[in-house]
């Protein structure tokens, strides 16, 4: 009875604990923490760490501008007063939690939706009667004259002390660098962030395919604008090419063309022809920096976005492999023990959920970039909304791509179909946790609930996941047609359509999330860089 007693009172302080616990330390244990380094390392030169470390310096000026396109005052963030607070701002790169888009801090509103991009003051009405095109492109800032009038700003003139810095910095590793196209691609960027103009480098960064290292930096993804999904974050990625691995996957790159012919829509929907110069490297991530490590930490990229570029030339898809494989071992894995029927468990394969990883990247390069009937390219048809039908795609047509090549034996003997499909199902559920305030985890919501709704998976009489692989199947390949057409056809109505009907979170998936909450199953990962 007195072992009892104690035990009661021991559980009774625990539970009181949580509940008095600091709660932006709750959301922040929320993040597993994880070292990002590579035994790659030790294989580069004194001569080559040196660009590494050049390419490092210029990744914090690119994170010194995301930090004002995100928020604006990073020096606010630093004073906060607990160090639960200002680790936190740190992962969110301001006030607000990016999952929710609610502040942790208080004296601040809902996150802006146009980020730091426009004036918060700014009406949609003085947008668009703003008479200068080039407020449409991603690298511009709307800010307001002394007058108060709207006016654009460049990116290469609102940033120039950065830019510069980063100029100098890629200077330096042209010029210790013994690879003459990694000198050709750090010229070409120092030229495109001082012009805006990313065409040549772009090019050059294609070509660039006989380096073991590699920086990606500048304004990429729009995910931060999501009042109208134009302005580019700036980002950078330092990444280690794993030289084994990505000469595996060159068979893969090879099958692009037949990948985009077998597309399940219509014909004239799979119009575009991806460039020839397409590749799939496998990398391990160095160092994340700006909208990279921004939140929900990226584990894949599919760049460039011009579609120009991708006609030309093609696209690169990067795996990181390191952070896939940390991804999939403190979250995938332990979400699927607890949630999956025994029986199926088995089916749920790390190589399984790298390949899925790997095609969906892959499927960000098909479809079409232009609508088909005159609505102009995909992005401008569908406006904000546009990135949260591609990202869908890109999950769903991902894990349709490697049920094809599965099915020729062209994979890892241990990537079934009902290994890509188990696998693919418990990465949506942990992705789904990403909330729907951002297009990535409302994709992966909506990819449940259709799935759901088709029949895909049910719950046993213990409350686990029972799949059904061909219903799954069959609703893989339905929702890959339904996106590939509305990307097709701008069909905006659609687009809407589709968000509203399967864009929230479900009962079941409210569970779920309860599930691995209890379970202490992390959210996502923050980094603790070691290089």
């Amino acid at each position: 009875m007195k072992k009892l007693l104690i035990s009661l009172l021991g559980m009774a302080a625990l539970v009181a604990c949580t509940s008095s616990q600091d709660p932006v330390q709750q959301k922040l244990n929320a993040y597993a923490n994880v070292e990002v380094g590579s035994h790659l390392y030790t294989g580069i030169s004194e001569n080559g760490k040196q660009v590494l470390d050049y390419y490092k310096m210029a990744a914090d000026e690119a994170d010194n501008i995301f930090w004002d396109q995100s928020f604006g005052d990073k020096a606010a963030m630093s004073k906060l007063p607990t160090d639960a607070q200002r680790v936190f701002a740190r992962i969110n790169y301001g006030p607000w939690d990016r999952l929710d888009d609610q502040p942790f801090v208080e004296g601040y509103g809902e996150r802006p939706a146009g980020a730091n991009f426009y004036p918060a003051d700014m009406t949609d009405e003085e947008f668009e009667a703003l008479d200068d095109p080039d407020k449409m492109s991603p690298y511009t800032l709307i800010r307001r004259g002394e007058d108060g009038k709207l006016k654009v700003v460049w990116y290469h003139d609102a940033y120039k002390e950065h830019i510069e810095k980063i100029a100098n910095y890629l200077k330096s590793a042209a010029d210790y660098t013994i690879v003459p196209s990694v000198s050709n691609y750090l010229l070409k960027k120092i030229d495109a962030l001082r012009t805006d103009n990313y065409y040549e480098s772009d090019l050059a960064w294609l070509e660039m395919d006989n380096s073991k290292m590699d920086l990606i930096i500048g304004p990429n993804e729009t995910e931060d604008d999501r009042r109208y999904g134009i302005k580019a974050s700036y980002e950078a990625f330092v990444l280690l090419k794993d030289l084994e691995l990505t000469e595996s996957l060159r068979e893969y790159t090879a099958m692009i063309p037949e990948f985009q012919k077998s597309l399940p829509c219509k014909e004239e929907y799979k119009s575009f022809t991806p460039g020839n110069a397409s590749n799939i490297f496998a990398y391990n991530a160095l160092y994340y920096a700006g909208g990279a490590n921004s939140g929900i930490k990226v584990i894949a990229i599919n760049l460039p976005y011009d579609p120009k570029v991708q006609a030309e030339k093609g696209t690169r898809t990067a795996l990181l492999n390191n952070v896939i494989r940390d991804k999939f071992f403190k979250i995938v894995l332990p979400a699927g023990r607890l949630l999956i029927e025994k029986e199926q468990l088995s089916q749920l394969k790390e190589s399984a959920f790298f390949w899925n990883i790997a095609f969906r990247e892959v499927a960000h390069g098909l479809g079409v970039k232009q609508t088909v009937n005159g609505k102009g390219s995909v992005s401008e048809a569908l406006g904000n909304e546009a990135l949260t039908i591609e990202e869908i795609k890109g999950d769903i047509l991902g894990v349709y791509l490697a049920l094809q090549v599965a099915a020729q034996g062209r994979l890892d003997q241990t990537v079934t179909r009902e290994a890509a499909i188990t696998s693919f199902i418990a990465g949506v559920i942990r992705s789904s946790r990403f909330g729907n305030a951002e297009a990535l985890g409302r994709a992966n919501i909506i990819c449940y609930n259709f799935l759901k709704e088709q029949g895909a998976f049910s719950h046993n009489s213990a409350g686990l996941y029972h799949i059904d692989y061909d219903k799954a199947e069959a609703a893989i390949t339905a929702l890959s047609e339904r996106v590939l057409t509305i990307q097709a056809t701008g069909d905006r109505a659609a687009s809407d359509a589709l968000i509203r009907q399967y864009g929230s979170v479900s009962e079941s998936l409210a569970q779920d999330f309860a599930a691995m909450n209890r379970a202490g199953i992390p959210t996502d990962v923050r980094f603790q860089f070691v290089w």
